[in-house]
């Protein structure tokens, strides 16, 4: 296979490791290193069979490749860089390996549920200054995850992973995915419910769903209304499916606590009046930003660039479909 390599602004050492590395250039690799993107572009995509790029591929460029047969964005998100019909119409497969990330992400969100119901992180902080409170003092508002009643926003990939790092608790699990049949998500052992009764009859609400031209800002003032006090939400995928003003003002108020792996803006500046919310647990997106998990990009790369060369179709990364991938409106980010 021809493979045009431009994995910018990820580098080859996070995505690849050693041996992939040299499995990768098995093939035969043009990778661009740091020449006139332009021109490297123009003269190498007529040959192009497999792009693995983050940069746009609009209808300009799907047309100098006469032989692309699928293109894969490292970054992980479907952007909308991309001439998504005219793909869909040559039968030019979109990739995105983003489930490298659920497990891990599943893995932060159960750990911040934790400290969440339990105030790990603030008695920490107590103990540090001297102020922590013993036994029975210091458990004033602690509840348990085990067999208490967890929401799930979106049931894709990390959605999935984390109801499966909860099993051992025994929750009742209610889900709100309008892109998941009702049944389905039954026989996936889940309940399905509207948005609002999710926000309304669960102590755990977790976000795991991407961001679409439907929920963008959906965890607004008045869905946190409709939470229990005291609930939990813990927002681990995209910063846009929450208002964060609205968010901070609950937390702020003592109505609910929160926990957020993703900001508005990152890096959060070091005057932003988020950092002295109470009832607030912050982690600066790194759920996913693990190498292991950066390493399986590459992993899953190969896997399907393998398959494709032996006129099979991709199964390890999501391939973009025509009826969502206009709805997604991920940003882009750089790392992790």
């Amino acid at each position: 296979m021809r493979i045009l390599y431009d994995p910018d602004p990820r580098a080859t050492d996070e995505i690849f490791s050693a041996q992939d590395l040299t499995l990768l250039r098995s093939h035969e690799v043009i990778e661009w290193q740091g020449e006139d993107r332009e021109a490297f572009y123009a003269r190498h995509l007529p040959d192009t069979e497999i792009l693995i790029s983050q940069q746009s591929m609009g209808a300009d460029r799907l047309a100098l490749a006469p032989a692309l047969r699928a293109i894969f964005n490292v970054e992980t998100n479907f952007l909308p860089n991309v001439d998504y019909e005219e793909c869909f119409r040559r039968g030019i497969h979109v990739l995105a390996p983003g489930a490298v990330f659920a497990a891990p992400v599943a893995e932060m969100a159960l750990g911040m549920a934790l400290s969440l119901a339990r105030n790990i992180h603030g008695e920490h902080a107590a103990f540090l200054a001297g102020g922590e409170k013993w036994l029975f003092d210091g458990n004033a508002g602690s509840e348990l995850l085990a067999g208490s009643t967890v929401g799930i926003i979106g049931f894709g990939d990390l959605g999935r992973a984390l109801h499966r790092l909860l099993q051992p608790f025994a929750p009742r699990v209610q889900v709100h995915d309008p892109w998941l049949p009702e049944g389905h998500l039954r026989r996936l052992g889940v309940e399905p419910v509207s948005f609002d009764r999710l926000m309304a009859e669960n102590r755990f609400v977790f976000v795991m769903a991407t961001i679409t031209t439907d929920n963008a800002g959906k965890i607004d003032a008045r869905a946190l209304g409709l939470m229990q006090p005291g609930a939990m939400l813990l927002l681990m995928s995209r910063a846009a499916a929450a208002d964060f003003p609205a968010l901070t003002a609950a937390a702020r108020a003592g109505r609910i606590r929160v926990a957020t792996d993703v900001f508005p803006v990152e890096p959060t500046p070091q005057d932003d009046p988020i950092r002295a919310t109470p009832n607030m647990l912050f982690s600066p997106h790194r759920a996913g930003a693990l190498r292991f998990a950066l390493r399986e990009i590459g992993t899953r790369a190969l896997e399907d660039i393998a398959l494709i060369a032996r006129g099979l179709p991709p199964v390890a990364c999501r391939r973009a479909e025509r009826e969502t991938v206009a709805r997604m409106r991920s940003m882009p980010v750089a790392k992790g």
